[in-house]
């Protein structure tokens, strides 16, 4: 019964139609920017998060959560069946699940799984439940993931969106210097990802939450940056205010 029961999870891994989620869930880790408007924080939970379509969706979902670990990982071997699993995995939330697929192929050198991986690593690491030290090991992984991704497709949308953001949570163990210098990078990166995918409303969104961080940026932290760098970061809330619209679009 048992052996059967793992031919038929193993079965229906392998069926996995198509999953959508280049982005979704994507932030500046907590603490980088002030306060947002009712109205920009609604918007935030809606950005990218795009439809699901699997056979599990009418096969049953307790099913597909008895599927093993093992099975979960090993049953699919393309680069496509992977991803797609993947996607499913992160569309119901399912983060240790994503992880344990993933870090299976961490030396992988295809873009879109490094970013995948890159993403969950630090979603993993941005969980209540996970301890302070892990949380930081998980921090510097997803950086370093994200910047494989970037290593092994320049032109990847999504590899310069989550290197932005796991630069950004890098920022909280480096120092202020290290997180003003670094905010130049994470600019560039979702200036980059934009550029890239004008359609991706996650990364306007991001791109608007830089800007009101630096367009509400305290005197005390501006004299900080000041005496620290020339030109210091810095933005407008007309700048974030379009970058916010545009999410919206």
């Amino acid at each position: 019964m048992a052996a059967a029961a793992a031919g038929r999870s193993a079965l229906l891994a392998r069926f996995v139609l198509t999953a959508a989620g280049s982005g979704r869930r994507a932030r500046l880790c907590r603490g980088v920017g002030p306060r947002l408007p009712a109205r920009v924080l609604e918007g935030a939970k809606h950005l990218g998060r795009g439809l699901t379509l699997t056979l599990f969706t009418f096969l049953g979902y307790k099913t597909y959560r008895n599927i093993p670990g093992s099975l979960l990982i090993y049953a699919n071997e393309t680069v496509e069946e992977i991803i797609d699993q993947a996607d499913y995995l992160y569309g119901t939330g399912e983060m240790e699940k994503l992880y344990l697929l993933l870090i299976e192929h961490k030396d992988s050198t295809n873009d879109e799984i490094l970013w995948r991986l890159a993403r969950a690593s630090r979603d993993l690491a941005q969980l209540e439940n996970t301890t302070a030290e892990r949380k930081q090991h998980l921090t510097y992984e997803a950086l370093e993931f994200a910047e494989k991704a970037l290593e092994q497709n320049a032109s990847s949308f999504a590899a310069h969106k989550w290197y932005a953001i796991c630069s950004s949570d890098v920022g909280d163990y480096e120092g202020i210097k290290a997180k003003i210098a670094n905010a130049y990078v994470i600019k560039e990166h979702f200036q980059k990802a934009i550029e890239l995918n004008p359609k991706d409303a996650t990364s306007f969104h991001l791109m608007g939450l830089w800007c009101f961080t630096f367009a509400e940026m305290p005197w005390i932290q501006q004299k900080i940056a000041s005496a620290l760098f020339a030109t210091p970061p810095s933005s407008t809330y007309e700048e974030a205010l379009n970058y916010f619209d545009k999410a919206e679009e």
